[in-house]
Parts: structure tokens; C-alpha cells; sequence
């Protein structure tokens, strides 16, 4: 089965230059990691290679401000790893999706506590706001863990 992926693979249909396509950004990300400080390496991924410009994606707006101030080192370094460049485009990506919310703080009130509430919120006037919340708050009571 290789053997016949393989000769597929040899001969020049879209499947194999898009194998040959995936293989030269492999290795165009190499070197790019090899150029960057360890510090944006991680966050910096080679997207594509067209006409002899270089996209690259990165993870946030700071990191591609600092990338952007270091394309002309960034070129020198890709020619003389025998890839001869001439742009660099840089891309931010977008996150995959929103944070997860936070969950809600827990409200833990002790039994004094709870009773001394009720107690407050029975003296205030029934159309009172302050008497709404307060019920509210008492009848969401967790008990305390």
C-alpha cells in the first residue's frame, strides 16, 4: 500500500505538490523558529508561502508589533538559511474562541448571618429596593463548605 502511495506521490498531481507545499513551510518554520527570540518563537507559525512572501501568523497584536520591527533581520535570516524572501507578511490570529466565562463567585453566608439580613430587610418598606435584593441574596444562600 505505501509503495502505491508513493509512486502517487512521485508523480506531479495537486496531491503531491500539496505534500511538497506542506514540506517547504515545515521547514520554513524551522528556520523561522531559529531566527526568533525563544520568547515569540512559540507564538509565531509560518501560514503559507506565495510569490516569495513569507505570512506568518501570531498569536496576539504585541508580539506582531515586535515581529514586524524584526523583518529586515528576519529576511537576512531566511536568505542566508537558503530561502531568499522577499516580504514578510504578518497576520494576527484570531483566538479559536471566547475565554470560558467565570463561574459565579460563591455566596456563603452563615446562619447569624442570614438571620440578621431577614431581620433588616423586615423593617425596610415592602416596595423597597434594597428589601428585594436582600431577599434575594437570602434565598440564594449556599450553605458554607
Amino acid at each position: 500500500m505505501s509503495t502505491l502511495l508513493h509512486r502517487y506521490l512521485d508523480r506531479d498531481t495537486p496531491l503531491a505538490r500539496l505534500v511538497d507545499h506542506a514540506a517547504r513551510l515545515q521547514r520554513l518554520q524551522r528556520v523561522l523558529a531559529a531566527g526568533l527570540p525563544a520568547q515569540y518563537a512559540h507564538a509565531c507559525r509560518v501560514a503559507n508561502l506565495k510569490d516569495d512572501t513569507l505570512i506568518v501568523n501570531v498569536r496576539g497584536s504585541a508580539i506582531a508589533v515586535r515581529l514586524k520591527q524584526t523583518i529586515p533581520t528576519l529576511l537576512e535570516h531566511f536568505a542566508h538559511a537558503g530561502h531568499p524572501l522577499q516580504r514578510i507578511r504578518i497576520k494576527i490570529e484570531l483566538p479559536d474562541s471566547a475565554p470560558a466565562p467565570r463561574p459565579p463567585p460563591a455566596r456563603v453566608l452563615s446562619d447569624a448571618a442570614q438571620a440578621h439580613i431577614e431581620t433588616f430587610a423586615a423593617t425596610l418598606p415592602a416596595d423597597a429596593p434594597l428589601r428585594g435584593a436582600l431577599e434575594t441574596l437570602t434565598r440564594r444562600k449556599r450553605p458554607p463548605v
